[in-house]
């Protein structure tokens, strides 16, 4: 009976995400996910990124780990809720996360950085702008401006259990008020990404839990890290990146950083300074360049071009003004005129 349900299990687990129309709840089987796996959440690469954090999946080979990203949403102004494990009816049911406007219910599960087991407090949207809560969530401040520090939001926490599940010897919680009305708002699917994401995971035999015995390896989650953490050519993706790249003033800083936070942001601003000082050489160089030509002086590069040339060339004679120098003009011997003949 143990193996049928585990076959039924993976079947509903290939069949299901592949359905056209977003289904909220998914797998269900009657074996219970691993404890959480404590992670270090990398610095949110490039402003509007939404933190998702990892959870356990369920495939054909037993359970297995997707590890958490920073993820562009679909949409300005839309925050994830997390997917969740929930005992009911003696098996355990997959509810899939989704984004909307407000944080739905989760199952309690306490998946850390702002998710405490209900709502989210690393950040909150203002309009267009995402503003990330630095008391609990890692950003790379050298790209990401919008910022506050709130450490009062780790009251949110109590629920400190690394279980990933809701119901017997899991976690205890019941929707609130504003889950509940969040529920009742249109729910976007994950994107794409995500459930590429999703898929690479489930080929990793490094975050099975068969293999690795609930306790992913760091080194198998090298393959979702955002790996560009200046923030290269990450601005330019999703929506609400675009839409947060034109509040990104560094004159606002100061208005939103906490104090504590100045030296780190200084020293991550640092190369940007250097880069600005090396520009100015750089700058300076090229405007004595262009006043050295205003004057009608050839700018030391092309007087060395120019040398270099003029050695390498034939002498020209005639009218043309020689290119050689005086010494080298020196050296070339004159033709004498024939004496003319004397008479007889």
């Amino acid at each position: 009976m143990k193996l049928r349900s585990l076959i039924l299990a993976g079947f509903l687990f290939v069949v299901l995400p592949l359905a056209p129309s977003f289904a909220q709840e998914g797998v269900s089987i009657n074996i219970a996910p691993p404890v959480l796996p404590v992670v270090e959440q990398p610095p949110c690469p490039a402003e509007g990124y939404i933190w998702t954090p990892g959870y356990w999946a369920y495939g054909v080979e037993g359970y297995y780990w997707v590890p958490g990203v920073w993820v562009p949403p679909p949409q300005v102004g839309l925050i994830w809720t997390p997917p969740w494990w929930g005992f009911n009816n003696n098996v355990y049911v997959f509810h899939e996360g989704y984004w909307g406007p407000t944080v739905g219910f989760y199952g309690g599960i306490n998946y850390g950085y702002g998710y405490f087991g209900h709502g989210y407090w690393g950040g909150r949207w203002e309009g267009n702008v995402f503003r990330y809560n630095t008391a609990v969530t890692r950003v790379n401040t050298a790209v990401v401006y919008n910022t506050s520090f709130d450490e009062s939001v780790r009251n949110k926490e109590v629920n400190t259990s690394r279980a990933s599940f809701n119901g017997p010897d899991g976690v205890k919680a019941e929707l609130t008020g504003e889950e509940k009305a969040a529920e009742e708002h249109r729910k976007v699917p994950p994107t794409s990404e995500q459930l590429a994401q999703r898929k690479t995971a489930g080929k990793d035999p490094n975050l099975h839990a068969s293999v690795n015995h609930g306790q992913p390896n760091y080194d198998a989650f090298t393959p979702f890290k955002n790996r560009d953490e200046h923030g290269n050519g990450v601005q330019e993706r999703g929506t609400a990146a675009g839409a947060g790249k034109a509040e990104n003033k560094p004159e606002a800083v100061s208005q939103h950083r906490p104090q504590q936070a100045g030296k780190a942001e200084e020293q991550g601003n640092k190369p940007a300074a250097e880069n600005q000082g090396n520009r100015g050489n750089v700058d300076g160089k090229q405007d004595k360049a262009r006043s050295a030509k205003a004057a009608g002086q050839p700018s030391p590069a092309r007087a060395r071009d120019r040398t270099t040339q003029s050695s390498r060339r034939p002498e020209k004679t005639g009218g043309s003004r020689p290119r050689a120098t005086k010494q080298k003009q020196g050296k070339k011997k004159s033709a004498k005129p024939k004496p003319s003949p004397s008479p007889r």
